[in-house]
């Protein structure tokens, strides 16, 4: 068989179902799976038949292999230099790799080092970034006794507050090192800030719940909207504590805890066997770098009654605490106002707050939740919100999935890079503590949304309402009429610096349009669009999403379309929807047969030849596209 210098290291481009079968093939003829990968390039023969292959995830080169009768051929070194220097082209410097024990010294004599190892695996590094972090880690080292808890915090919730509680009462030092892998609903800045801010780390005084303290709380219910929900905010009571701030230090995660460099499996959920040597590496990881280096003799988690691999991984902890999950039983705070019901054995877990995001339920997943988490909690339904519009389809000249409505520099790829600049000012804009804050928060959003967009403007006038809602809510607005007055009076406050700032005087005439209904509160919103959103059960349906933006556009003097078309044909849009609408209405009501086996159909047909006709004509009703949104958001919060 011809040597290595005759052969040629090509790319296996995965997008390509044939290439990627014929990866996959030769990988499980090798022993190995597919993981997720970036790239992957290989030596073929000459017959097209893979000889060696290597892939590279971000800085971890994976599924390396070389079939059998190549193993005497030396092909993995030019593989793994090729990725290396492909990895140093994109500014990756260091990288690490799994590989077979028994293929350590190879890599040894290409610059690797062991991190850690596992009975049928290892893991390596050819560059000092474990030296590194573990430097970081021993500036915070302690004497005496001192523990860790690794978690994902997906967001945080009562139940991590109560593990860390837990926790720190039985050691002098507990360190808290978040999942830094960006593989979670919650991206791992805002997970980070969720632990700091419930532990005290941002503030001089921590409030958490006290299971153990339960005598402290009130028996009275309280209900949204009453005075003590406003005195005290959401939550209820709350004990405060004075020892989780001097105990508790909360650490910058790495790629060397529960990462897709140790431990790919745990974002699986698999329970193969390559989990459990992925769980091992990540544990020998762990007992062999990072708990010298903070003098951590003991290890806190909490008990997983919901998730066998997390389960499984706990069991194999060394000089583990398992703590029990926290239950509704055990925890007060969740009776009086959460929408749906919890029974004494139900669990505190992110994957539950996750679900009753999913459904537009903050009140219920707030529960579950310190205070501290509630602004992110909101920051989701935001986005769940613009992300709702933008999925409706048949949206008379707006964007969606199939359409790009009237627009010829949008598209649907275009507007989900916008709401994904925007979502990270959405925490931040819930917590501004003034309306200049906000406004500035407002700005630097609408620069991030110009700067993934190319300069194109997809989301500036939801930015204005949905901060202004955010930051109503968590102002104390947790009703109706005081969401309306806190709007009104954040907005017009807002106004008054704007006009200020352009040597304008705050007058009624100065307000029109977007701006004259954020002044009022968006009063119609609450009087009309709120109430007829929830004239229906099924609130999240296309169909009633749809009817609503009907509505919405039937009621509602859309700068947008005045812009675009003038003020006399904004007025025909107002009464074409109208007229849609009232169709719908009666197409609702018709019989079974009528309604499903023809004017589905026919309804279907109107409102594309609606939207076919509005894209011909340049009309695009963004406003109400942004009142919308909106719309969802403030049903789904209060």
């Amino acid at each position: 068989m011809e040597k290595y210098e005759n052969r040629h290291i090509s790319e296996m481009p995965l997008s390509s179902p044939f290439f990627r079968n014929k990866v996959e093939r030769f990988l499980g003829e090798n022993g190995l799976r597919m993981e997720a990968l970036d790239v992957y390039y290989a030596i073929e023969d000459e017959d097209g038949n893979i000889l060696a292959g290597a892939g590279l995830s971000r800085d971890i080169i994976k599924c390396i292999a070389v079939a059998e009768q190549a193993r005497q051929e030396g092909l993995v070194a030019p593989l793994v230099s090729h990725l290396i220097s492909l990895a140093s082209a994109r500014g990756i410097l260091e990288l690490k790799l799994f590989t077979k024990p028994e293929n350590q010294a190879i890599f040894e004599s290409l610059g690797f080092h062991l991190l850690a190892s596992a009975p049928k695996a290892i893991l390596m590094e050819n560059g000092r970034g474990l030296e590194r972090y573990c430097a970081y880690l021993k500036g915070f080292a302690k004497e005496g006794r001192c523990g860790v808890v690794v978690m994902n915090a997906n967001p945080f919730t009562l139940g991590h507050l109560y593990l860390l509680e837990q926790a720190a009462s039985q050691v002098d030092t507990l360190y808290v090192i978040p999942v830094k892998e960006d593989l979670s609903q919650f991206p791992y800045t805002e997970r980070l800030a969720m632990i700091k801010a419930a532990v005290g780390g941002e503030s001089e005084e921590n409030y958490f719940l006290c299971s153990s303290s339960k005598n402290q709380f009130s028996s009275e219910k309280i209900a949204p909207g009453s005075s003590s929900w406003q005195k005290i905010g959401f939550s209820q009571s709350v004990a405060k504590n004075n020892f989780l701030p001097s105990k508790v230090v909360v650490l910058e995660g790495s790629d060397y805890q529960i990462s897709a460099a140790t431990f790919p499996t745990y974002f699986l959920k698999d329970l193969s066997d390559a989990a459990e040597t992925q769980m091992r590496l990540d544990l020998d990881l762990f007992a062999r770098h990072i708990a010298p280096a903070l003098n951590a003799s003991v290890r806190f988690v909490g008990s997983e009654p919901l998730d066998a691999l997390t389960n499984q991984y706990n069991t194999l902890i060394p000089n583990a605490v398992i703590i029990p999950r926290l239950t509704a039983e055990k925890n007060y705070f969740l009776q009086g106002f959460a929408k749906n019901q919890f029974s004494d054995a139900d669990i505190i877990s992110a994957s539950r707050v996750r679900k009753y995001l999913a459904e537009g339920d903050f009140h219920s997943a707030a529960a579950l939740c310190p205070e501290t988490t509630w602004p992110y909690l909101l920051a989701v339904l935001a986005q769940r919100a613009l992300q709702m519009e933008l999925d409706l389809p048949l949206k008379p000249g707006l964007v969606c999935p199939d359409s790009n409505g009237a627009h010829s520099d949008m598209d649907y790829a275009l507007m989900q890079r916008g709401i994904a600049a925007i979502r990270p000012f959405f925490a931040p804009m819930a917590m501004a503590d003034t309306p200049e804050t906000l406004r500035q928060l407002g700005i630097e959003a609408e620069m991030a949304m110009m700067a993934a967009t190319g300069g194109v403007n997809t989301h500036r006038g939801a930015i204005f309402c949905l901060g202004l809602a955010l930051n109503a809510w968590m102002q104390g607005a947790h009703n109706e009429e005081l969401m309306q007055n806190r709007l009104a009076e954040t907005a017009q406050s807002i106004f008054r610096i704007q006009l200020s700032n352009n040597g304008l005087a705050t007058t009624p005439e100065a307000l029109c349009g977007a701006r004259q209904i954020a002044a009022s509160g968006y009063r119609i919103l609450f009087e009309d669009w709120l109430p007829y959103l929830r004239t229906d059960e099924r609130a999240s349906s296309p169909l009633h999403l749809q009817k609503l933006l009907l509505r919405i556009m039937s009621t509602l003097d859309d700068t947008c379309v005045v812009k675009r078309a003038g003020a006399e044909r904004a007025q025909l849009v107002k009464g074409e929807a109208e007229a849609m609408l009232m169709a719908e209405e009666k197409w609702f009501f018709a019989k079974p047969c009528e309604k499903y086996f023809s004017s589905d159909e026919t309804k279907q047909n109107q409102l594309q030849e609606l939207c076919d006709r509005y894209a011909a004509e340049g009309i695009s009703p963004g406003g109400a596209a942004d009142m919308l949104a909106l719309t969802i958001f403030i049903d789904s919060i209060i």
